[in-house]
């Protein structure tokens, strides 16, 4: 059984600048006047508690120019969301209440206004530009391209080469975990070399032996990226689609393969497991409301650190766009206060509940593997196994869908909770 505090945590996502009502394409210098909206995320930490969760995953609070992603300042509090009494305030109260806090790191690129990136692009200034890889006119000695994140030329991406860019990563978490920062996002981790990282995460790991780097790694060899970059877990993004898309297809098979597949890897690392954050449709808009209840039995009941995105506890829907801004409707606002939700959500937290507490009784099943006992296309059992000091511990999990698509957990033939909407 663990007792390390990163293995013990269930984490709920809030994207900051969505959830507070911040303009996320401000247009005036009144809409980027300084407002301490991170007070309204310490108003909601109780809520978080009843959840039955114990980290707050915070996506981008530093200056950007719009989204967050588009940092121009790693060391000031986006006037949006406030200045640092508004940050100092949340962390406080964070941890007065046993309360996890993580930040998104987002170190794979800037926003194209940052100051640094302008000094680089402008010429003049060689270690500035060494910072990132710009292209320049023979002749003219103008610059004519550079390197971007993933061709967005608001994101100019750095050289993780230049021995500068590992000095400003770790000064800037450095910086924020003397603030009493616990854990790192690490954005965009699939498209930053891994050995980056091991010129970085060492010295963070001297001063703060507690911190927890986690990746963002979409595509790729999970297992060879954590082992090669030293980070301790990467995002799972193979079994997010398989637990929607089997249970949308009725096509369990993927989820067995998919399972097989994270025992792999939690013989290796243990991953963060989800079924829904700020870059994907939600998991209600995408298989139902029934449905997505099979799905949170799934992913509180396999190994890993569960993260629960915000809303998805209410059965929020919203569908990701492929366009300018579409990423809103997976962003947006919550209430000013508890009874501003409502109660059509209040099923699915009550469900989610349920499920965590039974997750806070056996803590042994973060490290868990899985055991299939009976694959069909519609039905789908395995054992939830424990590991190393917990072999002997183990969990029976029946999932079924059809007019009322259901879950059971159950343990030596005695049922502990039966999912059902």
């Amino acid at each position: 059984m663990t007792n390390d505090p990163n293995l013990n945590t269930i984490w709920w996502q809030v994207y900051p600048l969505g959830f507070t009502g911040a303009p996320i394409r401000p247009q005036s210098d009144a809409e980027r006047a300084v407002t301490p909206r991170l007070d309204m995320i310490t108003s909601w930490l109780d809520y978080l508690i009843d959840l039955g969760a114990n980290g707050l995953m915070l996506n981008p609070v530093f200056v950007s120019t719009s989204h967050g992603y588009d940092t121009v300042d790693y060391y000031r509090i986006d006037p949006r969301l406030g200045d640092d009494a508004a940050f100092d305030r949340l962390v406080a109260a964070c941890h007065e209440r046993g309360i996890r806090i993580m930040l998104d790191g987002v170190f794979n690129h800037v926003g194209r206004e940052s100051a640094l990136f302008q000094r680089a692009l402008a010429g003049g200034d060689p270690g500035a530009e060494r910072m990132f890889r710009i292209e320049r006119d023979a002749t003219t000695g103008k610059a004519t391209d550079y390197a971007k994140f993933e061709g967005n030329g608001d994101l100019p991406s750095f050289n993780h080469d230049d021995p500068a860019v590992a000095s400003l990563v770790g000064d800037v978490m450095r910086h924020w975990l003397r603030r009493g920062v616990d854990a790192w996002r690490l954005d965009a981790a699939y498209a930053v070399p891994p050995a980056f990282w091991t010129r970085v995460l060492p010295d963070m790991r001297c001063e703060f032996p507690h911190v927890w780097f986690m990746g963002e790694v979409i595509h790729g060899d999970y297992a060879a990226i954590a082992s090669e970059s030293g980070m301790d877990s990467v995002t799972q993004y193979e079994l997010w689609k398989a637990i929607w898309s089997s249970i949308k297809s009725g096509n369990f098979w993927e989820l067995d393969w998919s399972l097989k597949r994270h025992n792999a890897f939690m013989r290796a690392f243990t991953p963060l497991t989800f079924v829904g954050n700020h870059d994907v449709t939600r998991i209600v808009s995408q298989i139902g409301e029934a449905e997505a209840a099979v799905a949170m039995a799934v992913l509180l009941t396999v190994g890993g650190v569960p993260s629960l995105y915000y809303g998805d506890e209410q059965a929020w829907r919203g569908v990701k766009a492929d366009a300018m801004g579409g990423d809103d409707a997976v962003r947006p606002m919550f209430p000013a206060a508890r009874d501003g939700l409502g109660h059509d959500g209040e099923w699915m937290f009550r469900l989610l509940q349920g499920l965590i507490s039974i997750r806070r009784r056996n803590p042994w099943m973060t490290r868990a593997v899985t055991e299939p006992t009976n694959v069909s296309n519609r039905a789908y059992s395995y054992d939830v196994v424990g590991t190393g000091e917990d072999a002997g511990r183990r969990l029976h999990v029946d999932l079924r869908l059809g007019a009322k698509p259901t879950a059971d957990i159950s343990e030596n033939g005695a049922n502990l909770y039966h999912v059902e909407h």
